[in-house]
């Protein structure tokens, strides 16, 4: 953005200005869309930065969209059966995984 600037010098700008930026170290990101689908985001660089007191963050990475998978309430309360959780870790282990089996084996 602002060739031959040393980086030491950019933070003290932004520093001046009021902005800070900070590195978030994150193995996954995943951004629940209002239509149900979900943008999932892999080995991302997020980066948070702060500017007048308020954030937003920057994030780069492998993208792709996954559906939202329906699951039947028969596979639903199989799981909480088989694993003795409660219906929301339930849920959420099948719509993480996609699959019953992978979620029985997860919460076992």
């Amino acid at each position: 953005m602002f060739p031959n600037l040393d980086p030491r010098k950019m933070q003290a700008v932004m520093k001046q200005l009021g902005m800070s930026q900070k590195e978030i170290p994150s193995s996954k990101v995943i951004i629940e869309k209002e239509d149900g689908n979900n943008l999932i985001i892999k080995n991302p660089q997020v980066v948070m930065m702060k500017m007048n007191g308020e954030e937003s963050f920057q994030i780069t990475g492998e993208v792709e969209e996954s559906e939202k998978e329906n699951f039947s309430e028969e596979d639903i309360k199989i799981l909480m059966q088989k694993t003795n959780c409660n219906r929301k870790e339930a849920e959420n282990t099948l719509e993480e995984t996609g699959d019953l089996a992978e979620a029985i084996l997860k919460l076992s």
